[in-house]
């Protein structure tokens, strides 16, 4: 059966959409998973626990405790499950759990969980199209939860347009599809670097950058679904991830990002450095804030060991993949970073191409190897982490 044994965890907040969830567990149990649900006390008011737990051949819970005084382990039931599927997700849902509200067991669960988050929102038009809403469904996107859009209907309001849950037969293919999805790295471990470093020139302030980490946490996600052991290695960034085959490590400066990296390079298999490490440091870091004294002020700047440059020397079995953000003669320089720094293979970027580079959720990029140029058009993060681990597997394999 295609789902055998993977363990859903359903969790219900109150929308009219609730009642198509028995159909939803109908078809999970059909395909050979467990189900679990989980619902919020407004839920309550649209299916009742008798069906639910009925159908899914298991208890249902929603509260913290139970009606003889048994209490419901949150963390249990999040090392349960496989998967958790908030479904329906209504805007109330949504908001909390994007911004750490904890006062449901729902809620509980969800923060307690390292297995992926699959989220099928349901609302109203309007409420789906306020940019409230829209602002939560990327930040859910950003923890690197996968988002099953809402579909386009008659609504509970009597109006039409999108915001109505997918239909079950639609989140079943979905779900089913992750779990079938490709494999491709399973066993491999994979070290990957991300974001900025910050190099103190004072308690206050500091040299930086405008990386984000996003794109370096989408590979991350995209690596760890594809069943690679990530060792993800960040330095200062709002990403998170908690994915359960991904261990995060988060570093400030270019000093300490190359200590850890050469902690875990030599026993990786994939090195992918997309961290913009800084080139120089203060020389001196002054012990107290400097003050507004002068017209001009002079910082001696001291060259960063050079981490890429580092690994390529120390390249031993590992497939090494760096990344160039140019401004001018792009191909040019980013094949002369691939040779001089002994890379398998560089993706480039330009700031000359709009929605590229940091801080946006898009990217426009070329690969670039030894004997080739592959160019791809402006796609997500998310999508163009997909492209170069595919990019990557091919080399491998060849």
């Amino acid at each position: 059966m295609k789902l055998h044994g993977k363990r859903i965890l359903i969790c219900i907040s109150g929308g009219i959409a609730a009642y198509k969830i028995n159909y939803l567990i109908r078809d999970f149990i059909k395909k050979g998973a467990e189900a679990q649900v989980l619902m919020t006390s407004s839920a309550e008011q649209f299916v009742s626990k008798l069906t639910l737990s009925t159908l899914s051949k298991n208890p249902v819970y929603s509260d913290f405790y139970s009606d003889n005084g048994t209490w419901n382990n949150h963390v249990e039931l999040a090392l349960w499950a496989d998967i958790i599927l908030m479904a329906p997700c209504t805007a109330n849902t949504l908001s909390k759990m994007v911004h750490g509200m904890c006062d449901n067991l729902v809620l509980a669960t969800y923060m307690s969980a390292k297995c992926p988050v699959f989220i099928a929102p349901a609302m109203d038009l309007d409420m789906y199209q306020h940019p409230s809403t829209k602002l939560n469904l990327e930040l859910a996107e950003d923890f690197g939860h996968h988002i099953i859009p809402a579909e386009d209907g008659e609504l509970a309001s009597g109006l039409s347009g999108v915001g109505r849950m997918a239909e079950p037969e639609t989140i079943s293919q979905i779900i089913e599809d992750f779990f079938n999805s490709d494999k491709s790295l399973t066993g491999k471990t994979v070290l990957i670097t991300a974001g900025p470093t910050y190099e103190a020139i004072d308690p206050v302030r500091f040299i930086g950058n405008h990386s984000s980490g996003k794109m370096g946490f989408s590979i991350a996600e995209e690596a760890a679904n594809r069943g690679a052991n990530v060792i993800l290695i960040s330095g200062p960034s709002s990403e998170l991830s908690n994915h359960q085959n991904i261990e995060i490590f988060r570093v400030t400066s270019a000093k300490e990002m190359f200590t850890k990296v050469f902690e875990y390079y030599e026993n990786a298999d994939i090195a992918i450095a997309s961290a913009a490490v800084a080139d120089y440091a203060p020389k001196e870091i002054a012990q107290e804030k400097i003050k507004k004294s002068e017209d001009s002020l002079t910082i001696k700047l001291v060259k960063n060991p050079d981490i890429l440059k580092t690994m390529g020397e120390r390249k031993t079995k590992q497939f090494l993949v760096g990344f160039a953000l140019e401004t001018q003669n792009e191909e040019e320089n980013a094949k002369g970073k691939l040779q001089k720094k002994n890379l398998d293979m560089i993706v480039l970027n330009s700031l000359r191409d709009e929605g590229a580079g940091f801080k946006g959720s898009t990217n426009k990029i070329k690969i670039i190897t030894e004997s080739t140029v592959t160019e791809f058009p402006l796609k997500s993060k998310t999508e163009v982490a997909k492209d170069i681990l595919t990019f990557i597997e091919e080399q491998i394999l060849k």
